[in-house]
């Protein structure tokens, strides 16, 4: 429903947006060490609670969360913008050219794109660069199959055959008359991305090849407080829940979208 619609849509602002202005949300530096306030339990001076080494979760999700949505979001650009103009490429040109493609993209659908990625970091080595990087090259084959197969459809229609007839380059045609109808399509794409994006992110830095410490990110505070679950059980909980609400809310948007329910009525 609607509702849902706005529901879901105001809690993902509210998480990004908290992210975005974790600097003027929080004031505490989120690498101070205080060892005197070590797992503390969650209450009104820290809302999160402390880890053990006395730093305040809360700050720590907030500024987690602007690595880890910064992460995702150019990712998730990165990969719809290219995945999306090969899969019109390959559906306007056909041939070698879509032939080749398409079976490139098959190859990489052999692997996960989580066990991809976690392939490509080990060998380049950890950064935020070379996880965007890796995360876009898991990714934009998504794009180019679902793209390609929505533009098949339109590639005869009337409009297109004109636009050939009266001798349009290929790109024009691709730019001017595919893409403008893809683009719903391509909408809900980037938005069922986001969330896988946020937990591939967050499964890199779980097994160290993410964001590295003492940068705060998701996967990597969860991480850190998974040997303390029996005694400091908000090290990991609390982060993982904004996690988890960040990916369901991202995923049934997107869900919402491709039934129409999002579009005004």
């Amino acid at each position: 429903m609607k509702a849902r619609f706005v529901v879901l849509g105001g809690v993902l602002v509210a998480i990004v947006a908290a992210s975005v202005f974790a600097p003027w949300l929080s004031l505490v530096d989120p690498n101070a060490i205080d060892l005197s306030a070590t797992f503390q339990s969650p209450g009104w001076h820290h809302w999160f609670g402390t880890d053990q080494m006395g730093r305040d979760v809360f700050t720590r999700t907030l500024y987690g969360g602007r690595i880890s949505l910064s992460i995702a979001f150019c990712a998730v650009l990165l990969a719809g913008f290219f995945g999306a103009i090969a899969g019109l490429l390959s559906a306007y040109l056909g041939g070698a050219f879509d032939a080749t493609l398409m079976r490139v993209v098959d190859a990489q659908y052999a692997l996960p794109p989580v066990f991809l990625a976690m392939l490509i970091v080990g060998i380049c080595g950890p950064s935020v660069t070379n996880i965007v990087i890796v995360v876009t090259l898991a990714n934009w084959g998504r794009f180019a199959r679902i793209i390609r197969a929505e533009a098949l459809s339109l590639r005869e229609r009337d409009f297109i055959l004109i636009a050939r007839l009266a001798g349009a380059k290929p790109l024009y045609v691709v730019w001017r008359h595919l893409l403008p109808n893809v683009r719903n399509t391509f909408a809900v794409l980037l938005t069922l991305d986001i969330g896988l994006v946020i937990f591939m992110e967050a499964a890199l830095s779980f097994v160290g090849l993410g964001v590295q410490p003492p940068d705060p990110s998701w996967g990597g505070m969860i991480a850190d407080g998974r040997n303390y679950l029996d005694t400091a059980w908000w090290l990991s909980a609390l982060p993982g829940l904004v996690l988890i609400t960040t990916v369901l809310c991202s995923n049934r948007i997107g869900e919402s979208l491709q039934r129409g329910e999002g579009a005004a009525r």
